[in-house]
Order: C-alpha cells, then structure tokens, then sequence
C-alpha cells in the first residue's frame, strides 16, 4: 500500500527537524559586537567623568544604521562636547583630497574640528580647544596602508599624548580579514600622509591593532591608550560576515569588493592610466586610451590565485580621462580566500607596462609613495616579472610580520 502524499511530506519534515542540530550556532553577523557596541552595552562606564570628543566619519554606525555620534549626543550617560572630521569630513560631503572645515553640526549643534592635513602641535592645539579630556577614534578602516584613515588615527594619538588627552579606539572589522600582511614595507624616507611609518601594504590589522602597534613601536612618547575589541570576529571573517551594513568610508569606496582589491589596485594612481575613478567601480576597471583586449589577455596568462580579468571599456566622468573612452580591464574575483591583492596589483602593472607603449609613471614618482620605496618602480622598470618583484621585499614583510604579531587582538 503506497503512503499518501501527506504522510511523506510529514514524515520528510519529521526527518529534516530530527537531523537538525538541536542548537544551531548563531551566523556570524549575530555573534558580532563592534567596539561601539560593547561601549554602549557597559553604559559607557570608559567614559564617565570625561568631557569626549569623537574622531569619526559616516562610518561610525551602529548595526542599524545610526550614526554613534547621534546616539551618544541623546544619552545621558556619556558628555560628547565635539566631533574632528578627518579628510572627507565628519559627515562625507567632501570629494578625495577635501574636507568639512570647522563648523557646528546642524544635527546635534555639537562643534566639528577639522582633523585633516594636521599633525603634531597644531592638531594637539585643536585638542586642547575643544576642551575635551578623551579623544575616542572610530572609523572604518578598509586594509591598506595608503587609506589615509589609520594615518588620521597615528596622528591624533600624537597629538593627543602632546595635549594631555587620553585616548580610546573602538575597533571595527578589517573588511578584508586580518589573515596576513602583504606587500612591501614603508621606508621611512618615503613617509607622507598615505604613509606615516613602516608598514605593509595589506597590513591585515584591525585599528585597535594598529593603536596597539604605533604606540608600542612609532610614538615617541606613548599616547595613554585604551582599546575596546570587538567580540565574535575572527581573523578569517570577510566584511559580509559582520552583519553591519557597509557605508563607503570614502566617496571612491563603495562597497567591500572595492576595499578587496584597492590594497593592489590603488598603485595605478601612480601611473598615468585611469585607477577607475569617476566610475561605478573605482580601482576594479582600470585603463587607458590605446589599450585594447591584449592586456586582459596577459593579465589572465599571469594565472594570478582568486582572479579573472575581463576586457572592458568605460568613459570615466571625472579624473583621468574625464568624458573619454578608455579599454582597459575589470577585475573579478572568483576566490577571495585565495586572492592576493598586492601580487595581481603588481602583475598588472608589469603587463601594463610591457603591453601597452603609451604607459608611463607619474612624473611625481607617487608609485614610491605608494610602494613606500624605489623597489616597486625600479624593477619594473628593469624588465622584472612579477615574481622577481615579490621576491624583492620579503625579507622586510617576514621582519614587519614578527613585530605585528605582538599586537593582534583576535584569532
């Protein structure tokens, strides 16, 4: 006698609830607490008796969506008498390169300081005029040591330990795991503001790390520091796997694939071919007038881990090659886990250079800003394929690897 249908359909989802497990474990997004989170779930008990001023940018959101600046400004528990706006300004209306300026923000009538293109004793001096006794940092971070954001908060723990303030970070996640440093090492001859002191390109760290490793090993005098960590975030977890949603730190930072491949991608501002800026994917379509389907077909030669190149043509609407046409290439990666942005950044630079007569580095040499040396520039100049390249700067990565070890937070 065959079952009927409802007797199969019940005695599948007995099946299906009897091979459950009986307490499944949270997703990730669930598990995790920004350092934000974890301040305000303890009352903001760090802050009490403290006049603070916050260093941040739209990014500085709780998990749904309000800006902590908003929040801490309503809550009794907490005094937030200021706000420092670093380059982009504290509410991102400024383009790269820009900032908000000194004003009173409409929203909360608190006063904003302008963070950006100051260092040492004329940042301390905004410090001290805020009135403020802790300065607490919170901006998310995308990876890369020229993302100026960790060179804002190197500069204001400076300039705080100057003017006598102590000093908070809330951590956020790394959006591009904190697995492993890549790429080359800063000089210090090379130090600007997309580079202050010698770390890797990819430096895989957290900004709470990052505090940690600059007062421990940069500061001349240490900053009095305290750092609040995230919980339930591990070392592997991509941005998607927080659960936050994702606000572009920057105007050219969309979204977290961009912040996958900038740490590589981003040397094209050292070159004169478009770095996608002024398109809907920046430092994903890169290009240039004259180039055609041959460079996506050396790139894709190159057999680099985690990424195919495709062909592509875009008419960027500002920037290098403002209104024109451009072929170049697009970046898609297949396997993240697997891809390595400073290695594909370094490989198409070198089929560019090879593929394309036209090619040519900013007069500036801002490649060695960005590379943090001569290395990067000179031995693509020489003939060396990308491999020879890499090779160039491993023994300083090992040498920066065991010193960042000392200040991670997280497994």
């Amino acid at each position: 006698m065959r079952p009927s249908r409802r007797a199969v359909l019940t005695a599948a989802a007995t099946a299906a609830v009897s091979a459950a497990p009986t307490a499944a474990a949270a997703p990730p997004h669930q598990r995790l607490r920004t350092g934000f989170d974890r301040l305000a779930r303890d009352g903001y008990a760090l802050l009490q008796n403290q006049k603070v001023g916050v260093v941040t940018n739209p990014t500085g959101i709780t998990r749904d969506a309000r800006h902590i600046v908003d929040v801490m400004h309503a809550d009794d528990r907490v005094d937030l008498t200021a706000v420092f706006g670093p380059e982009h300004g504290f509410r991102g209306t400024a383009q790269a390169g820009g900032s908000e300026g000194r004003h009173d923000d409409p929203a909360t009538g608190l006063p904003v300081y302008d963070t950006y293109l100051k260092s040492g004793r004329p940042l301390a001096d905004v410090f001290t005029a805020s009135g403020v006794d802790t300065v607490v940092f919170d901006i998310q971070d995308v990876g890369a040591r020229f993302y100026t954001y960790i060179w804002t908060l190197y500069d204001c723990m400076e300039a705080a330990q100057l003017a006598g303030k102590r000093f908070v970070v809330l951590d956020r996640p790394n959006p591009v795991t904190g697995r492993a440093a890549l790429g080359p090492v800063l000089h210090r001859e090379f130090a600007t503001f997309v580079g202050r002191q010698p770390i890797s390109q990819a430096h895989g760290m957290t900004v709470a790390e990052l505090a940690r490793l600059f007062n421990g090993e940069f500061l001349t005098e240490p900053v009095p520091l305290e750092t609040v960590t995230m919980s339930g975030w591990r070392r592997s977890d991509f941005y998607d796997a927080s659960g936050l949603p994702w606000v572009p730190p920057s105007p050219n930072m969309p979204t977290p694939e961009t912040a996958l491949v900038y740490s590589g991608t981003c040397l094209f501002e050292g070159t004169n071919l478009s770095e996608g800026r002024g398109t809907t994917r920046p430092f994903e379509l890169l290009g240039a007038e004259g180039i055609d389907r041959h460079w996506a077909a050396a790139a894709n030669e190159l057999a680099l881990p985690g990424v195919r190149f495709r062909e592509a043509y875009f008419a960027p609407t500002f920037s290098k090659f403002q209104g024109k046409t451009v072929g170049g290439v697009q970046l898609h990666v297949h396997d993240r886990a697997a891809f390595d942005p400073v290695r594909t950044g370094i490989g198409l630079l070198v089929t560019a250079k090879r593929g394309w007569s036209g090619f040519a580095w900013r007069p500036d040499h801002w490649i060695d800003k960005l590379t943090g040396s001569t290395l990067v520039r000179t031995m693509i100049d020489a003939g060396a394929d990308t491999d020879e390249v890499v090779a160039g700067w491993q023994e300083e990565l090992a040498a920066f690897r065991r010193t960042r070890r000392k200040y991670l937070l997280y497994r």
